[in-house]
């Protein structure tokens, strides 16, 4: 079964957009939103969002949910009042704090009901055959980014992807855990890494109210898909992928996306 339906996740706080860096260079547009945290809505050319809503759009999908905060108007009035959507319908979500990206999912609940959805970040651009991959993939699974891939092709430097979350895979191709913090002898170049781009049924919405915080004091969805494999006998299909993803973590990204994005049109 193909789904039409995203989760975006754009709530955060935005703590490391907000530390001023100098050598950043942002203009004065840039600048005032990375000082709010609202890393979704740094212009780069348009707000980077519509890169993303536009990519969804080429993937098949026709309804969006935006999850934001309470002090989010400024998402809330791009897509309510300023932009003409042609391709998408957008709803939101508030969630009143931020308290990681399981409690994000949970917020969409009641947009989302019982249909299968992708869950994404905001602050990313995946390419568009990843997220056409997910919704034609007929359940629960993710993408697993080739590490190499991201080191050749992406924004991202090599420090900051050997953090990431590392794919452990079983014998059939099925999601076995996610490693945060992989140990350096498993960061092989075909090694399979985390973006948070997921497809998830409703079976996810019991595994985000079942657990705990984790040791950052957050509710973390990998922590909930941990708890649907061993608890709710979830399978989560891991679709390899070799290809860049775009990061906004911090404004050192804010020229590098802008430059990848400037032939892109945004059609949403």
């Amino acid at each position: 079964m193909t789904t039409s339906l995203a989760v975006v996740l754009a709530r955060g706080l935005g703590t490391r957009m907000r530390r001023e860096v100098a050598e950043a260079g942002l203009t004065a547009d840039q600048a005032a939103i990375a000082a709010r945290g609202v890393k979704a809505m740094i212009p780069v050319g348009r707000p980077f969002l519509d890169y993303l809503l536009s990519s969804l759009a080429d993937a098949g999908i026709s309804r969006v949910c935006l999850v934001i905060g309470p002090e989010h108007e400024l998402i809330r009035a791009r897509y309510q009042r300023e932009v003409r959507l042609t391709r998408l319908a957008v709803s939101f979500a508030i969630q009143p704090e931020p308290r990681g990206t399981a409690d994000a999912v949970l917020a969409a609940r009641d947009q989302v009901g019982d249909a299968p959805f992708l869950v994404v970040n905001g602050d990313n651009l995946y390419p568009t055959r990843a997220l056409e991959a997910l919704v034609a993939l007929g359940g629960p699974g993710l993408i697993g980014y080739r590490r190499d891939a991201l080191v050749s092709g992406s924004n991202i430097e090599p420090e900051r992807i050997a953090r990431f979350a590392l794919i452990w895979t079983d014998a059939d191709g099925y999601l076995r855990r996610i490693v945060e913090k992989p140990p350096p002898d498993q960061l092989t170049a075909d090694a399979l890494v985390s973006m948070n781009s997921w497809r998830f049924g409703p079976a996810i919405f019991e595994a985000c109210r079942a657990i705990g915080p984790s040791v950052r004091g957050e509710l973390e969805l990998q922590d909930a898909v941990q708890l649907a494999i061993d608890r709710l006998g979830e399978r989560f299909r891991v679709v390899p992928f070799a290809g860049p993803v775009l990061d906004l973590s911090q404004r050192t990204d804010v020229a590098a996306v802008a430059d990848r994005v400037k032939s892109i049109e945004a059609r949403l």
